[in-house]
Protein backbone atom coordinates (compact mmCIF):
# COMPACT_ATOMS: atom_id res chain seq x y z
CA UNK A 1 0.00 0.00 0.00
CA UNK A 2 1.39 3.38 -0.95
CA UNK A 3 1.70 6.26 1.44
CA UNK A 4 -0.87 8.17 -0.63
CA UNK A 5 -3.63 5.58 0.10
CA UNK A 6 -3.09 5.63 3.87
CA UNK A 7 -5.28 8.01 5.91
CA UNK A 8 -3.43 10.96 7.27
CA UNK A 9 -2.34 11.21 10.85
CA UNK A 10 -5.02 13.84 11.47
CA UNK A 11 -7.72 11.60 10.03
CA UNK A 12 -6.59 8.66 12.15
CA UNK A 13 -6.52 10.85 15.28
CA UNK A 14 -10.03 12.15 14.61
CA UNK A 15 -11.31 8.61 14.09
CA UNK A 16 -9.75 7.50 17.36
CA UNK A 17 -11.28 10.44 19.24
CA UNK A 18 -14.72 9.66 17.80
CA UNK A 19 -14.39 6.05 18.89
CA UNK A 20 -13.43 7.04 22.42
CA UNK A 21 -16.28 9.54 22.52
CA UNK A 22 -18.82 6.88 21.53
CA UNK A 23 -17.46 4.50 24.17
CA UNK A 24 -17.67 7.21 26.81
CA UNK A 25 -21.31 7.86 25.89
CA UNK A 26 -21.95 4.11 26.20
CA UNK A 27 -20.47 4.01 29.68
CA UNK A 28 -22.46 7.05 30.74
CA UNK A 29 -25.61 5.44 29.37
CA UNK A 30 -24.99 2.31 31.44
CA UNK A 31 -24.39 4.34 34.58
CA UNK A 32 -27.52 6.43 34.01
CA UNK A 33 -29.58 3.29 33.35
CA UNK A 34 -28.23 1.75 36.57
CA UNK A 35 -29.34 4.68 38.74
CA UNK A 36 -32.69 4.98 36.94
CA UNK A 37 -33.23 1.29 37.67
CA UNK A 38 -32.51 1.83 41.35
CA UNK A 39 -34.97 4.71 41.52
CA UNK A 40 -37.65 2.73 39.67
CA UNK A 41 -37.19 -0.35 41.84
CA UNK A 42 -37.21 1.73 45.02
CA UNK A 43 -40.45 3.42 44.02
CA UNK A 44 -42.05 0.14 42.96
CA UNK A 45 -41.04 -1.64 46.15
CA UNK A 46 -42.20 1.26 48.32
CA UNK A 47 -45.62 1.26 46.65
CA UNK A 48 -45.81 -2.52 46.97
CA UNK A 49 -45.02 -2.47 50.68
CA UNK A 50 -47.67 0.20 51.23
CA UNK A 51 -50.24 -2.37 50.08
CA UNK A 52 -48.85 -4.82 52.65
CA UNK A 53 -49.96 -2.87 55.70
CA UNK A 54 -52.92 -3.31 58.00
CA UNK A 55 -53.84 0.33 57.39
CA UNK A 56 -54.17 -0.33 53.66
CA UNK A 57 -56.33 -3.42 54.28
CA UNK A 58 -58.66 -1.46 56.54
CA UNK A 59 -59.08 1.31 53.97
CA UNK A 60 -61.84 -0.90 52.51
CA UNK A 61 -64.93 -0.96 54.70
CA UNK A 62 -65.53 -4.61 53.70
CA UNK A 63 -62.49 -5.47 55.80
CA UNK A 64 -62.91 -2.88 58.53
CA UNK A 65 -66.55 -3.73 59.17
CA UNK A 66 -66.52 -7.50 58.83
CA UNK A 67 -63.33 -9.44 59.52
CA UNK A 68 -61.30 -6.88 61.48
CA UNK A 69 -63.59 -6.75 64.57
CA UNK A 70 -63.41 -10.56 64.72
CA UNK A 71 -59.64 -10.51 64.47
CA UNK A 72 -59.50 -8.05 67.40
CA UNK A 73 -61.06 -10.73 69.61
CA UNK A 74 -58.24 -13.21 69.03
CA UNK A 75 -54.81 -13.91 70.49
CA UNK A 76 -53.21 -12.85 67.21
CA UNK A 77 -54.32 -9.27 67.93
CA UNK A 78 -53.45 -8.92 71.60
CA UNK A 79 -51.60 -11.33 73.86
CA UNK A 80 -49.23 -11.53 76.80
CA UNK A 81 -46.12 -11.49 74.58
CA UNK A 82 -47.08 -8.29 72.76
CA UNK A 83 -46.39 -9.84 69.34
CA UNK A 84 -49.16 -9.12 66.82
CA UNK A 85 -49.77 -10.88 63.52
CA UNK A 86 -51.33 -8.34 61.16
CA UNK A 87 -53.37 -8.98 57.99
CA UNK A 88 -50.42 -9.27 55.56
CA UNK A 89 -48.51 -11.56 57.92
CA UNK A 90 -51.11 -14.26 57.26
CA UNK A 91 -52.46 -13.34 53.83
CA UNK A 92 -49.40 -12.15 51.89
CA UNK A 93 -46.35 -14.42 51.34
CA UNK A 94 -43.02 -13.04 52.51
CA UNK A 95 -40.94 -14.36 49.57
CA UNK A 96 -40.80 -12.08 46.53
CA UNK A 97 -41.94 -14.58 43.89
CA UNK A 98 -45.00 -15.93 45.74
CA UNK A 99 -45.78 -12.37 46.85
CA UNK A 100 -45.99 -11.21 43.22
CA UNK A 101 -48.27 -14.12 42.36
CA UNK A 102 -50.52 -13.29 45.33
CA UNK A 103 -50.67 -9.64 44.25
CA UNK A 104 -51.81 -10.67 40.78
CA UNK A 105 -54.46 -12.90 42.31
CA UNK A 106 -55.58 -10.00 44.52
CA UNK A 107 -56.50 -7.99 41.42
CA UNK A 108 -59.79 -9.91 41.53
CA UNK A 109 -60.42 -8.41 44.95
CA UNK A 110 -59.98 -4.93 43.48
CA UNK A 111 -62.60 -5.79 40.86
CA UNK A 112 -64.88 -7.03 43.61
CA UNK A 113 -64.45 -3.72 45.43
CA UNK A 114 -65.28 -1.70 42.30
CA UNK A 115 -68.36 -3.78 41.47
CA UNK A 116 -69.72 -3.94 45.01
CA UNK A 117 -69.30 -7.72 45.29
CA UNK A 118 -69.55 -7.67 49.12
CA UNK A 119 -70.35 -4.04 49.87
CA UNK A 120 -72.91 -4.96 52.53
CA UNK A 121 -72.81 -7.19 55.60
CA UNK A 122 -75.51 -9.42 54.11
CA UNK A 123 -73.51 -9.99 50.91
CA UNK A 124 -70.42 -10.78 52.95
CA UNK A 125 -72.20 -13.40 55.03
CA UNK A 126 -73.74 -14.97 51.91
CA UNK A 127 -70.29 -15.31 50.32
CA UNK A 128 -68.37 -16.07 53.49
CA UNK A 129 -68.09 -19.84 53.09
CA UNK A 130 -66.86 -19.41 49.49
CA UNK A 131 -64.28 -16.78 50.45
CA UNK A 132 -63.09 -18.81 53.42
CA UNK A 133 -62.76 -21.97 51.33
CA UNK A 134 -60.57 -20.16 48.81
CA UNK A 135 -58.22 -19.08 51.60
CA UNK A 136 -58.19 -22.52 53.22
CA UNK A 137 -57.35 -24.13 49.87
CA UNK A 138 -54.52 -21.65 49.30
CA UNK A 139 -53.02 -22.30 52.73
CA UNK A 140 -53.41 -26.05 52.31
CA UNK A 141 -51.61 -25.90 48.95
CA UNK A 142 -48.59 -24.03 50.38
CA UNK A 143 -48.38 -26.14 53.55
CA UNK A 144 -49.61 -23.28 55.74
CA UNK A 145 -46.46 -21.31 54.97
CA UNK A 146 -47.81 -18.09 56.50
CA UNK A 147 -48.42 -19.87 59.81
CA UNK A 148 -44.98 -21.46 59.75
CA UNK A 149 -43.28 -18.11 59.35
CA UNK A 150 -43.89 -17.78 63.10
CA UNK A 151 -44.83 -21.29 64.27
CA UNK A 152 -42.72 -24.38 63.69
CA UNK A 153 -43.08 -27.95 64.87
CA UNK A 154 -39.37 -28.07 65.58
CA UNK A 155 -39.65 -25.22 68.08
CA UNK A 156 -42.56 -26.64 70.09
CA UNK A 157 -41.93 -27.33 73.75
CA UNK A 158 -44.51 -30.05 74.31
CA UNK A 159 -43.95 -29.92 78.05
CA UNK A 160 -45.36 -26.38 78.02
CA UNK A 161 -48.47 -27.42 76.04
CA UNK A 162 -51.51 -29.05 77.53
CA UNK A 163 -51.94 -32.76 76.89
CA UNK A 164 -54.53 -32.33 74.15
CA UNK A 165 -52.42 -29.84 72.16
CA UNK A 166 -49.21 -31.81 72.57
CA UNK A 167 -50.85 -35.04 71.37
CA UNK A 168 -52.56 -33.32 68.43
CA UNK A 169 -49.38 -31.58 67.28
CA UNK A 170 -47.26 -34.71 67.49
CA UNK A 171 -49.95 -36.69 65.67
CA UNK A 172 -50.16 -34.01 62.96
CA UNK A 173 -46.39 -33.96 62.55
CA UNK A 174 -46.18 -37.73 62.18
CA UNK A 175 -49.04 -37.82 59.64
CA UNK A 176 -47.82 -34.91 57.51
CA UNK A 177 -50.73 -32.63 58.37
CA UNK A 178 -50.56 -28.86 58.00
CA UNK A 179 -51.76 -26.08 60.32
CA UNK A 180 -54.92 -25.20 58.40
CA UNK A 181 -56.17 -28.78 58.63
CA UNK A 182 -57.14 -28.05 62.25
CA UNK A 183 -56.86 -24.31 62.82
CA UNK A 184 -59.58 -22.72 60.69
CA UNK A 185 -61.14 -20.33 63.19
CA UNK A 186 -58.14 -18.79 64.92
CA UNK A 187 -58.35 -15.25 63.53
CA UNK A 188 -61.90 -14.92 62.21
CA UNK A 189 -65.28 -16.46 62.95
CA UNK A 190 -65.98 -19.66 61.13
CA UNK A 191 -68.60 -19.32 58.36
CA UNK A 192 -72.01 -20.87 58.83
CA UNK A 193 -71.86 -24.44 57.52
CA UNK A 194 -74.36 -27.26 57.36
CA UNK A 195 -73.57 -29.05 60.60
CA UNK A 196 -76.57 -31.43 60.40
CA UNK A 197 -77.50 -30.48 63.94
CA UNK A 198 -80.20 -28.32 65.45
CA UNK A 199 -83.98 -28.49 65.08
CA UNK A 200 -83.92 -27.82 61.33
CA UNK A 201 -80.66 -29.65 60.59
CA UNK A 202 -78.95 -26.46 59.47
CA UNK A 203 -76.75 -26.00 62.48
CA UNK A 204 -76.85 -23.75 65.50
CA UNK A 205 -75.69 -20.22 66.13
CA UNK A 206 -72.26 -19.47 67.56
CA UNK A 207 -73.99 -18.27 70.75
CA UNK A 208 -75.11 -21.84 71.43
CA UNK A 209 -71.73 -23.39 70.66
CA UNK A 210 -69.81 -20.64 72.46
CA UNK A 211 -72.10 -18.98 75.02
CA UNK A 212 -71.01 -15.66 76.44
CA UNK A 213 -69.59 -15.70 79.95
CA UNK A 214 -72.09 -14.51 82.57
CA UNK A 215 -71.48 -11.01 83.85
CA UNK A 216 -70.43 -10.75 87.52
CA UNK A 217 -73.11 -9.60 89.90
CA UNK A 218 -73.00 -5.92 90.79
CA UNK A 219 -73.08 -5.12 94.49
CA UNK A 220 -75.94 -2.80 95.31
CA UNK A 221 -75.17 0.13 97.56
CA UNK A 222 -77.84 -0.74 100.15
CA UNK A 223 -77.49 -4.54 100.01
CA UNK A 224 -76.30 -6.20 103.18
CA UNK A 225 -73.49 -8.73 103.30
CA UNK A 226 -76.04 -11.46 104.13
CA UNK A 227 -78.13 -10.60 101.04
CA UNK A 228 -75.08 -10.61 98.81
CA UNK A 229 -73.88 -13.92 100.23
CA UNK A 230 -77.35 -15.41 99.59
CA UNK A 231 -77.11 -14.60 95.89
CA UNK A 232 -73.75 -16.31 95.46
Amino acid sequence: MSDESKPSFKARLCARIEKLRSLRIGYIGVIVAFFVGIIFWGGFNTALEMTNTEKFCLSCHEMASNVYPEYQETVHYTNRSGVRATCPDCHVPHEWGPKMIRKLEASKEVWGKLTGFIDTREKFLDKRIELAQHEWDRMKANDSKACRNCHNYEYFDYMEQNTRSANAHQKGLSEGMTCIDCHKGIAHHLPAVNQNVGPDGKGVSKDVMHPASPKPAVKAENASDEEIAGTQ
